[in-house]
Parts: C-alpha cells; structure tokens; sequence
C-alpha cells in the first residue's frame, strides 16, 4: 500500500471513530454509567475501599488466588498461527507457511512486491 493510500485510509477510519465517538456522548446510557462509575468511585474512597474489597464483600467465595493465577496464564501463551496457504497465479506454486519467513515466499515478494504476494493467500 502506497503511503498517500494509507494516510487516506487512516483518515477515513479517524472520521468514522469520531463519528462513533460523537453518537456514543449523546447516548443516555453512556451517561448513566459514566455517573454510576463516578458516584461508585466516590463511595469507594469515601470508605477507602477498592474493588477487591467490594467483591470480597459481596463474594466471599471468589479466590483473589484464582483470579491472578488465570491472568498469569493467559500472559504467559500466545495463540499458535495459523498456517497460510500461498498460491502463486504465475507459477501455480502453493506454500504453507506460519511465518514470512519462508524461502519461496521471500522470492516471491522480491519479484513481485508483498502487497501482491499477501493478496494470494488465504487461511488454512
């Protein structure tokens, strides 16, 4: 993609965000969490409570351990990638691959440019 493409393509997504943004501030249930979310942090450091003081409260049973160990989990994986298979229109040649950094796809991309070469795949 051509840089001058880009730009466009950036502004346009910033327009369209803004426009989400703009509808979202006039929405009335936007305003009524934003006040429940700023009356419930008053109430909290009113009484210097967090939010894990709260949950303790009302769930007494919900294990902060098993809370962080989840998180610590999910931190610590990555998603395996999926494989992409590549036919060349040119040659009829297909590559799988994981990753770019396969030799004929390398080759390809030279002669070819990458915008083309990522047009030619599709998900396994």
């Amino acid at each position: 993609m051509s840089l001058i493409n880009e730009f466009r393509s950036i502004q346009e997504s910033i327009r369209e965000l803004e426009a989400r943004r703009s509808a979202l501030k006039d929405d009335p249930k936007l305003q009524t969490e934003l006040e429940f979310e700023t009356k419930l942090k008053d109430l909290l450091a009113s009484y210097s409570k967090s939010l894990r003081d709260v949950i303790a409260i009302l769930d007494p049973q919900a294990s902060p351990s098993k809370a962080v160990k989840a998180v610590t989990v999910k931190q610590g994986h990555r998603a395996p990638r999926q494989v992409k298979v590549y036919k060349n229109p040119h040659t009829g040649e297909i590559v799988e691959s994981k990753g770019g950094n396969n030799k004929s796809l390398k080759e390809w991309k030279a002669k070819w440019g990458v915008d083309v070469v990522e047009g030619w795949f599709k998900v396994k």
